[in-house]
């Protein structure tokens, strides 16, 4: 691992066997047949199949042009690009399914069909839109969410409209909003609309080229003859659809290295089918299998978690790997229950403060749930803590117009700046700050959600950049920025801002953070209400693997004992076998369980002395139902100003402050801000806005609960304005 060599310049086939373990080696020196990598999380499956193509390079097996890498993201194909770079590696074409069989399909359409091949529409909407009109079926946006994602999932899977009721009946599928027949007659409607606009749609692109190669003999050699080398990457997620291409793109060559795990399978509701990698040793007698199971990514702590997930249920049964970790030992993962939705991101907050202040940067935590829906409780509990956090998205960064006109600004300013502008006493981030200011960015990030939020958020990330470049390259200039940002754009290498990122848990699928949070983890939300089938259990227990293996050394597993403070809620079935093994474990009811000394659960109550179970009962200090120590009028005047101050700022009452913050502040009668920010629950963002005003309300013994509320309303608002 000691070698190395110029950038780009291409390492010996010793020096890159010297970078890799045994498994690794095994995938990067065999040839002659066909080739299967089952890889664990964190194993390092794209250093293997990137050093495999750059050994073939080398000792002359490959030629890097004959070599066709496929994977399912953007960003996926610009960092197995970037890594092939960096090994001296260029010319090999790594791209996604759709941009390979788009290049095709365009060069090749000309000739086999006479014509261009139709203008592919960017969403499928309007057409669903127009195709349900025209049989008077509702176009709601929810419904035509469902048929679009429903006619999406038809197309991959090969399933025609004639087909479709037959195989939605064998396959269980069923929409809450149609059924079956209404399906069906919304997608034939729909290729029509597509045939009398001669448009395609996104999965035509696959169609349109798997039917181009069928059809046309000579299409097919051309193609064969120029990618003589297949690498998949994700073919846990492969589609029938591309499969058909895959095959076709293969022939009869036997050179073919597929890499999955099929632990990860977590998109079978689009089409994917794991059996496709569990099944290519079956389908290709004599070849090669391969298994990475070193984990270089997560302690042994969060590896134990994560193992012991993938061994429960069905994931085992499809071959998934036993992680062998690593890096040195970390603390534990932690369990742990709220009261509610509010008080598990209060204690997620919280939690990612203490590891902030430990010394993790903000860019390096990750809070994931299941659904979108799930977020502003989290958002909010951030936003309450001053905690920057960045909500990451399923869209391409480099497309989004903020993202866009800010580079075609920064290579302006690059282009048009005097000769001596980069010798500026301003540093480059400081010229990047100032420009990007102009189109948005602040530096304190907007209050609340929506497009500003999210043009902040990228803009932000653009900075980041610029200011880490700063840090580690003293001196360089803003043309350096622009360069670095440009080779980020052609890897598709999307920059973070230093922010937690919040995210779902398929949209975290391929990245990593050093602490994360997976929330939400009881029944109904994981597994979520609509999965019944076992097939969808076992998918929704994927999703949690994969969740969990997101986190380098810190994990915290949370659930909330209800939502919004009503009907309680069960702890995941997943959790089974995991939470007596670790310090914190929370429990389902309050009881004597043992707790590690230094877990916030590991308080007790001042009336009792019995452990507190969750986030309202240790900013109390004791039990809902231990005996009370607050001052009533106290809290009588806390809660009028709350609801003054709420209206004003139109936000919920829990938003300032939640009943338990009240109380906690009732009970502990705070006379300075420093008394006043012991209070849990209680940050400086808080002291920031509303301190001033609590501290004045506690204090004035004289006033009843009717007092006038208004003076305390408007300097907290000029307050928050200021801020």
């Amino acid at each position: 691992m000691t070698s190395s060599a110029a950038p780009g310049t291409l390492l010996s086939v010793d020096a890159l066997l010297e970078r890799l373990d045994p498994e690794q080696r095994e995938v990067a020196t065999t040839f002659g047949g066909p080739v299967a990598v089952i890889a664990g999380a964190g194993t390092g499956k794209t250093r293997a199949i990137t050093h495999r193509i750059a050994y073939a390079v080398a000792a002359g097996v490959y030629n890097p042009t004959s070599v066709l890498a496929v994977t399912f993201t953007t960003r996926a194909a610009g960092e197995m690009r970037g890594r092939l770079q960096q090994l001296g590696v260029r010319g090999v074409q790594a791209r996604t399914f759709h941009s390979a069989a788009l290049r095709q399909a365009q060069y090749f359409w000309p000739k086999a069909y006479g014509s261009d091949l139709p203008p592919v529409v960017d969403n499928r909407w309007g057409m669903v839109a127009e195709a349900a009109s025209r049989l008077r079926v509702s176009t709601e946006t929810a419904a035509l969410r469902d048929l679009s994602g429903e006619i999406g999932w038809a197309k991959v899977s090969n399933v025609t409209p004639d087909s479709y009721v037959g195989v939605a009946g064998r396959q269980d599928r069923q929409l809450a909003s149609f059924d079956a027949e209404t399906v069906a007659r919304v997608f034939a409607a729909y290729e029509e609309v597509k045939r009398d606009r001669q448009r395609i749609d996104f999965e035509d692109i696959l169609l349109c080229t798997a039917a181009m190669i069928s059809d046309h003999d000579r299409v097919a050699a051309e193609i064969r003859r120029t990618y003589r080398h297949l690498v998949v990457d994700e073919y846990q997620d492969v589609s029938p659809l591309q499969q058909t291409l895959l095959d076709l793109w293969r022939g009869e060559s036997q050179d073919i290295c597929v890499v999955g795990d099929p632990a990860q399978t977590i998109h079978t509701f689009a089409g994917a089918q794991a059996s496709f990698l569990t099944g290519f040793a079956k389908r290709h007698p004599g070849s090669t299998v391969v298994r990475l199971v070193r984990d270089y990514r997560s302690t042994p702590q969060v590896v134990k978690v994560a193992n012991r997930i993938a061994g429960s249920g069905k994931i085992s049964e499809l071959g998934a790997v036993r992680l062998e970790a690593q890096r040195e030992p970390g603390p534990e993962a932690r369990f742990a229950e709220a009261a509610d939705e509010a008080s598990e991101a209060a204690d997620v907050a919280d939690w990612l403060a203490s590891l902030h202040q430990a010394g993790v940067e903000y860019r390096e935590l990750a809070v994931l749930f299941r659904i979108n829906a799930q977020s502003p409780a989290f958002e909010q509990a951030l936003t309450e803590r001053g905690i920057p956090y960045l909500v990451r998205g399923g869209e391409r960064f480099y497309e989004r117009p903020e993202v866009r006109q800010a580079l075609v600004a920064l290579r302006s300013q690059v282009r048009n700046a005097p000769e001596d502008a980069d010798d500026s006493a301003m540093t480059a981030a400081g010229q990047v700050k100032m420009l990007l200011g102009s189109l948005g960015w602040t530096e304190q990030p907007p209050t609340g959600t929506g497009a500003v939020r999210e043009r902040w958020e990228s803009l932000a990330a653009l900075v980041a950049v610029a200011e880490d470049l700063t840090r580690t390259r003293p001196g360089c200039t803003l043309t350096d920025v622009v360069a670095e940002l440009q080779r980020r754009a052609e890897t598709q290498h999307v920059p973070s801002a230093n922010g937690v990122t919040v995210s779902t848990l398929h949209s975290a699928k391929g990245l990593e953070w050093d602490g994360v949070a997976v929330v939400g983890v009881c029944e109904g939300s994981l597994p979520f209400v609509l999965a019944t089938t076992e097939e969808q259990i076992t998918e929704e227990r994927r999703l949690f693997y994969v969740g969990v293996t997101r986190a380098r050394k810190h994990l915290r597993v949370s659930w909330a004992r209800t939502r919004n403070g009503s009907g309680q809620r069960s702890p995941s079935r997943f959790l089974s076998g995991l939470r007596g093994d670790s310090a914190g474990a929370g429990t389902s009811r309050p009881g004597p369980v043992r707790r590690n000394r230094s877990s916030v659960l590991a308080a007790t109550c001042r009336s009792c002395g019995r452990h507190l179970v969750d986030a309202a009962e240790r900013k109390l200090g004791r039990h809902t139902d231990c005996p009370a120590s607050y001052d009533e009028p106290t809290l009588d005047r806390l809660r009028t100003w709350r609801k003054s101050r709420s209206e004003a700022e139109r936000l919920p009452a829990y938003v300032v402050f939640t009943d338990a913050t009240l109380i906690a502040i009732a009970e502990a009668r705070p006379r300075t801000a420093r008394e006043l920010i012991k209070v849990p629950g209680i940050g400086a963002t808080k002291i920031s806005k509303y301190g001033a005003d609590v501290l004045e309300v506690v204090n004035d013994d004289t006033a009843g609960t009717d007092h006038d509320d208004s003076r305390h309303t408007g300097r907290s608002g000029r307050q928050g304005r200021h801020r």
